[in-house]
């Protein structure tokens, strides 16, 4: 470690000086720096700094610790502490951003985006290139160039007139006329003496471009109000037409604030109302049995062999429209239903010649599961998903279209905001619902845009639809989160905003992340499976019968269980659905539970058995009478056939203009040929109000069932990571132990040779001779060497050995940067060097 006593001179010292703790803190904040691991300190320092990992360091952020790094980026390289406060609090001070800003230093300080002493404030290079102003990327400041920025151009005839114009003394050269300028505009005294000798109309100019943009526009001949502030320095030249107040003005003219809104707080979660946890466990419980039914009736829809797939991939306009119409809701929350059950794994296309989409072999495990338990894994899914059905309808970076299960829906930031967004309704009292604006701004104050991210602002809706589907799901209930919701999360941990830092501490805990991290799988399984004993008592329990009403219909006052639910979908049609269940019993329905080969008797006894009420006369009618003309008319392959022992039905089908497109004729008084397929006559007649039976070539009666068509076995979909995933506590405790040795390696000094220096990452090299000789000679004194070394794979690194063993052309030695005891071929050490006396 280097010493404390000593202020670092780099970034890669002062990584140096931290403990082990402080970066395995680094390592998990910005896990990118750990794949790989890099060699030593000097290499992680390296790659903090390089520029993908420094903006998806700032991108994760809070609002008020960006503020701080904005505030170092227009301050001094170094800045002492005094002066980044100065510029978040101004002139007047602000008790609340003072007490914040430690916690902020030590955020940024964390994450390697700034280092030194507060004495010697220092951010990081490409942080400042990224946060300070310049003409193509203005500062979210609003600040300028410094007069020294703005003045580099200048001729300096033009600096001394604009020093003699404010009524210093003329210097000697152009750099300390700049700093006699730079002392005049940052003080306040006879800065505030200088503007008030300024016309109205100047002073008005520069009202308008003290909070940014700093540029503006002067013709050649620029008025006598705008001459003024050129001649005195207050606007500076940087273009043809072109000028920019400088930052020092700024500053100024801002009481000392580098923003015009500081936060250091975050904004609150309002509860918008308030319900009884009853109430809204009891709601949520409703729509999660809702969600179950839905989901089973999109897959039952499917069930033979779903839409088409594109050749693009997912599902067309056309198709996602039927299964609106099919599950009754909206085209968005029909997309919503069918990429859920995609997540989870239960529909999949099929991988066919003529790909379509079908439920998956998981999908009838699936509805064997207890309905808690089902609703479970829906839930589960959905929270993990990286799939967003919002974005459906939407274009792509290259104008396509996004569809229903086609590519491009992917957004890697979904999970991680809609565990934050439930994180926040966990950390509401129990039966509050928050309104939707203050959830916003809390996340948009967590996670600040930047840039051109402030057009497309996808968190927020992303955490807008997260608010529907939570509720479309059944994990909140009027809004608030259910007590299944909150199993869910596993929300007995405390989220950091609910963690005491100390006696009276209510500020935010910026040192450690604002966003809710995801539960491990072995987490999340034990919270799903608290959450399906939870839900349970509250589902409805599946009903055995139904009640018949005169006008044929049957009525389900509840779910029905599976089996009952099964044949009364084939022997009815569902009219209505809601609350309760309206099925409508037609000569078509009856006639297709006779042809699926239940028999009148057997229609008679299932309805019987599950009546509540004595099953109306008309039914039964209804029932007898298509049974007795169902199988009447026989139809078979000629081409197709019919045949009937009454040839009075015979001459009434030939009669009718309706079979002309079937183009029947007569071979016996009690058959006729027809030149269509035997579905088409079958279809034929059904249209014209007959009751046909389709049979086989033996004469026996065809019973047609419709057969489930089924995937091969599918995974459900991998989420697409947000970038790398945070590091266990195991690989970060080796990835720091490498680290470590590796950097003893590069910086153990070395005894004056012409072996290379260390830090250049050239390997020692000496011949074998020599190689030999100084490792017998480190085993005899038991001194440790450094050694070049190139393995199997070709692969060259440096070690620091301790050797033990020297023998039979290997080497055993204590591997300090592997540490741990290992053997080296010596021909495949390239050279030796002793390290030096005082290491």
């Amino acid at each position: 470690m280097s010493n404390p006593a000593v202020p670092p001179r780099s970034l890669a010292e002062a990584l140096r000086a931290r403990d082990d703790a402080s970066l395995a803190a680094l390592l998990r904040a910005r896990p990118d720096l750990i794949t790989p691991v890099p060699t030593d300190l000097t290499q992680l320092a390296t790659r903090a700094g390089t520029r993908a990992s420094v903006v998806r360091a700032l991108e994760r952020l809070d609002r008020f610790a960006l503020q701080t790094a904005e505030a170092l980026a227009v301050a001094a390289d170094p800045a002492p502490y005094e002066e980044l406060r100065a510029l978040l609090t101004g002139d007047g001070g602000d008790p609340a951003v003072s007490a914040a800003l430690p916690r902020a230093l030590a955020t940024l300080r964390e994450q390697a985006l700034v280092w030194g002493d507060d004495d010697r404030l220092r951010l990081v290079r490409t942080a400042r290139e990224l946060l300070a102003p310049s003409p193509q990327h203005p500062s979210p400041t609003g600040l300028g160039p410094t007069v020294q920025e703005a003045t580099a151009g200048m001729s300096p005839g033009r600096i001394q007139d604009i020093v003699t114009a404010t009524g210093l003394g003329s210097t000697h050269d152009a750099v300390s006329a700049v700093a006699s300028l730079t002392a005049l505009f940052k003080d306040r005294k006879r800065m505030s003496a200088l503007l008030a000798g300024l016309p109205e109309e100047s002073r008005e100019v520069l009202t308008r471009l003290v909070w940014g943009p700093p540029y503006g526009q002067v013709t050649a001949d620029p008025a006598a109000h705008l001459r003024r502030l050129l001649d005195l320095g207050l606007l500076v030249p940087t273009a043809p037409g072109t000028v920019v107040l400088p930052r020092e003005v700024a500053l100024h003219l801002r009481g000392g604030r580098a923003h015009r809104a500081v936060e250091p707080l975050p904004p609150a979660v309002e509860p918008a109302a308030t319900h009884s946890p009853q109430v809204v466990d009891a709601t949520a419980a409703g729509q999660a049995y809702t969600a179950l039914a839905t989901v089973e009736e999109l897959l039952k829809d499917w069930d033979e062999g779903g839409p088409a797939v594109l050749r693009a991939g997912g599902l067309s306009v056309r198709d996602l429209k039927r299964t609106a119409v099919a599950l009754d809701v909206a085209e968005p929350v029909a997309a919503f239903w069918v990429e859920l059950a995609y997540a989870a794994g239960l529909l999949a296309s099929d991988g066919e010649a003529d790909e379509r989409y079908a439920a998956t072999p998981a999908h009838d495990e699936w509805l064997e599961q207890p309905a808690a338990q089902r609703w479970a894994r829906l839930a589960e899914a959905w929270l993990a998903a990286t799939r967003v059905s919002g974005l459906v309808g939407g274009r792509d970076a290259k104008e396509r279209a996004l569809s229903t299960l086609g590519p491009g829906l992917d957004r890697s930031a979904a999970p991680e905001v809609r565990h934050r967004v439930l994180t926040l309704l966990a950390g509401l009292p129990e039966g509050a619902s928050p309104s939707k604006e203050s959830v916003l701004a809390r996340l948009r104050w967590e996670r600040p845009l930047r840039g051109p991210q402030r057009e497309d602002d996808l968190r927020s809706r992303l955490a807008e639809w997260t608010l529907a589907e939570a509720e479309l799901l059944g994990v909140t209930g009027r809004g608030a989160l259910s007590g299944h919701g909150r199993a869910l999360l596993g929300a007995t941990r405390k989220t950091p905003d609910q963690v005491p830092q100390g006696p009276g501490d209510k500020l935010p805990v910026h040192h450690r992340p604002t966003v809710a991290e995801p539960l491990s799988p072995a987490e999340q399984a034990t919270a799903s499976a608290t959450a399906a004993r939870l839900l349970a008592p509250l589902l409805p329990e599946p009903l055995d019968h139904v009640l018949l009403q005169a006008d044929l219909t049957a009525v389900a006052p509840g779910p029905l269980q599976r089996s009952l639910a099964e044949v009364l979908d084939v022997l009815a049609d569902v009219e209505s659905k809601g609350g309760a269940t309206v099925y409508r019993f037609t000569p078509g329905s009856v006639r297709r539970a006779l042809d699926a080969g239940q028999s009148a008797s057997d229609l008679h006894a299932f309805l019987a058995a599950h009546a509540r009420t004595p099953v109306p006369q008309p039914l039964t009618y209804l029932i007898d009478d298509v049974a007795r003309r169902h199988g009447h008319l026989r139809i078979g392959a000629a081409s197709a056939y019919v045949r009937c022992d009454d040839d009075a039905v015979l001459n009434e089908i030939l009669a009718d203009k309706r079979a002309a497109g079937l183009r029947l004729r007569r071979l016996a008084p009690t058959v006729l040929a027809a030149q269509a397929d035997p579905a088409a006559l079958l279809d034929g007649l059904r249209a014209m109000g007959f009751a046909p039976a389709a049979e086989s070539a033996e004469g026996d009666v065809l019973i047609t069932r419709a057969h489930a068509h089924r995937t091969p076995p599918r995974t459900a979909p991998e989420p697409v990571p947000d970038g790398p995933p945070v590091p266990d506590a195991t690989l970060l405790s080796a990835a720091i132990r490498a680290i470590r040795a590796g950097d003893l390696a590069s910086t153990t000094p070395r005894r004056q040779t012409d072996q290379p220096l260390p830090g250049t990452g050239e390997l020692p090299r000496t011949n074998s001779a020599e190689t030999l000789a100084t490792m017998q000679a480190a085993v005899l004194t038991g001194e440790a060497l450094w050694i070049g070394y190139v393995n199997a794979e070709g692969a060259a690194s440096q070690r620091l050995i301790a050797p033990v063993r020297v023998e039979g052309g290997f080497v055993t030695a204590y591997d300090h940067t592997a540490d741990e005891v290992r053997t080296y071929p010596l021909h495949r050490v390239t050279g030796v060097a002793e390290l030096a006396d005082e290491a």
